[in-house]
């Protein structure tokens, strides 16, 4: 029995070890910055090439979990939001086991279209930029200031499920204090949604 236990935890161990070595901690600077990404439109372009003037929102998304078209209305009024405040945006879909599929590159260009994305939805091809951050839901937000550090991540809101009964608007509240140089009241908050789906 205690060989058993031992064995199991060998491979708990493994597993662990196997992923990224910690997730990406408040304070971080922004990773894997330069790698070029192919944007719907055609263009290959970078994390800093997306960034603004304030800062860069990297929100990882796709075009097939249910929680993500649940809240595309609150997707594009962040973006919004944040393009207004200077703030760059990047859309980064990371399901690389899904390419033949639903997250297709053709199929990423018809629901931006539909969507009426008007900031970079881009492929990370082979999970390179997911795995720097350690990411691992869809939606989840990263927003980094200025100098490219990592002021918040985690949900769009409080309640995913429901428009109607979001309480604390996380991102936002983020975003203005990030501009206005204050405190971050929740810099860390829970994402919700489904799991990036990683090639095996």
């Amino acid at each position: 029995m205690k060989k058993q236990f031992f064995f199991l935890l060998l491979i708990a161990a493994a597993a662990v070890s196997f992923r990224s070595p910690a997730f990406l901690d408040i304070g971080a600077k922004l990773p894997k910055a330069d790698v070029k990404m192919k944007d719907v439109s055609g263009r290959e372009l970078s994390l800093n090439d997306a960034k603004k003037a304030n800062g860069l929102l990297v929100m990882f998304s796709c075009n097939t979990c249910p929680y993500v078209v649940r809240n595309q209305d609150r997707t594009r009024a962040i973006c919004q939001f944040a393009q207004k405040n200077n703030i760059g945006v990047i859309l980064v879909n990371s399901n690389e086991a899904a390419r033949t599929g639903g997250d297709s590159f053709e199929a990423m260009q018809a629901y931006a279209r539909h969507q009426s994305y008007q900031w970079p939805y881009v492929v990370d091809k082979d999970n390179q930029v997911a795995d720097a951050f350690n990411a691992d839901r869809t939606p989840e937000c990263y927003l980094f200031d200025k100098s490219g550090t990592l002021v918040y991540k985690g949900a769009i809101d409080d309640n995913p499920g429901s428009a109607p009964d979001v309480k604390e608007k996380y991102l936002q509240t983020a975003i203005q204090a990030m501009v206005a140089g204050k405190p971050i009241p929740n810099p860390s908050t829970a994402s919700v949604g489904c799991g990036i789906k990683r090639k095996m």
